[in-house]
């Protein structure tokens, strides 16, 4: 097993909320530590305080604006440049969206966030996460995949859209994802699990009780954890010594593996959807492996 210095972690969204608590826990635990974020005054100062709190020198930053596809490849590329091995990538970045708008490829923004940049950023990081296996693949989704049904034939939401359900898709999008690329990279040494956080105190949620409906004034009377306590069920399923070979599995809040909503382990729609998200991201079908 590598000592912990010499394990790299990259997370996404990572100059607040869950994300920066993942990444100050996994620098506290002397982990390389690279710290996503779109602003670079914001990841600096991020970076400068998960330096200060832990003592870890090796905690940097990469930028990358997750709404543009081509801001994705170039921080797929920076990754691949700068360093030899990530073991994990956290895909924890999302936004949540009050009114239907599109990114600079066309795309409606909360798939093009929250999905599509999970997708093709774990597609083109996939062989340097196999060159450094073993290795993980940790997907931040939500509870609110459980209540959403994919629309393939309105997936972005042109026919019909609210921010709930644009949030629940590109969640339910997220964790067919996962199952999809764990069967594709079974065996390789690359796992791939996804994770809720939980009902934690962030400006993602407060956005989200803000702009999603009834679902959101549900959430809104639930008792909320801190973005420490959100962070707990990540941390674990990145070093927890018992995970090994572990892939394909959902993950609560308090780290156990249960499951997740029956639309999710649809193959023939995880197929489907993999399909559309290659075409949409310009990226080759058959990508990865």
């Amino acid at each position: 097993m590598l000592p912990t210095h010499s394990k790299v972690a990259l997370i996404t969204g990572a100059t607040r909320g869950i994300g920066k608590a993942t990444a100050l826990e996994l620098a506290q635990l002397d982990w390389t530590v690279i710290v996503h974020g779109r602003d670079q005054e914001k990841a600096a100062a991020a970076v400068a305080e998960i330096q200060a709190i832990s003592g870890n020198p090796r905690v940097n930053y990469v930028l990358g604006d997750l709404s543009s596809q081509g801001s994705v490849r170039m921080l797929a590329q920076t990754v691949m440049d700068r360093y030899e091995q990530v073991h994990v990538l956290i895909n924890n970045a999302a936004v949540i969206e009050a009114q239907r708008r599109t990114t600079v490829d066309g795309v409606e923004m909360t798939l093009a966030v929250n999905y599509l940049a999970p997708f093709l950023l774990t597609n083109l990081l996939t062989p340097l996460l196999l060159a450094s296996a073993p290795a993980r693949v940790i997907n931040v989704a939500a509870e609110s995949h459980r209540y959403s049904r994919l629309d393939l034939a309105d997936l972005q939401g042109t026919r019909r859209y609210n921010s709930g359900r644009a949030n629940g898709q590109s969640k339910l999008a997220l964790v067919l994802f996962t199952h999809e690329l764990a069967r594709r990279l079974a065996k390789s040494g690359v796992t791939v699990n996804a994770v809720e956080p939980g009902v934690v105190d962030t400006a993602l949620t407060q956005t989200f009780i803000q702009n999603a409906g009834l679902l959101g004034q549900m959430v809104r009377l639930l008792p909320k954890a801190s973005p420490v306590q959100g962070a707990h069920a990540a941390i674990k399923l990145a070093t927890a010594a018992e995970l090994e070979g572990v892939s394909g599995a959902y993950f609560n809040h308090k780290g156990q593996a249960v499951s997740a909503s029956s639309a999710s382990y649809n193959e023939a729609l995880a197929g489907d959807v993999w399909h559309a998200s290659a075409r949409l991201t310009q990226l080759e079908s058959s990508s990865p492996v």
